[in-house]
């Protein structure tokens, strides 16, 4: 299946995001844009297919975002985190709604919440 919408999560200092988002939770860098050097980036990432945008520019917009993430295995997911010194603030747990997800949060404090379905 083809992802059809890009979550966008506002960062309010660069370096310390993609280190929070490639050496944390394993994203990849595909692209970048400033203007100018010393100016506000817009980049993409991609993690395991699925991709988000993120910018310092403060119209595009607001700090405290959330995106909902499906992965196949939210344990292994889990531990991978963790291993990479990022803290859930909700570890994974089932949900009534037959899923288990778990809760981060990036150094701005957006909401990432990643899922997979519960197993029996």
């Amino acid at each position: 299946m083809t992802q059809t919408v890009i979550p966008q999560f506002r960062i309010t200092n660069a370096e310390r995001s993609i280190a929070f988002y490639v050496e944390g939770l394993g994203f990849e860098i595909d692209w970048e844009h400033r203007f100018e050097p010393g100016f506000p980036v817009f980049m993409q990432l991609t993690r395991s297919g699925q991709t988000i945008f993120l910018t310092e520019h403060a119209g595009d917009c607001e700090v405290g975002g959330a995106a909902y993430f499906v992965v196949s295995d939210v344990d292994a997911c889990y531990r991978q985190f963790m291993a990479r010194g990022v803290t859930a603030i909700e570890p994974p747990e089932d949900t009534p709604w037959e899923t288990r997800e778990m809760v981060v949060t990036d150094p701005d404090g957006n909401r990432l919440r990643f899922a997979s379905p519960a197993t029996t």
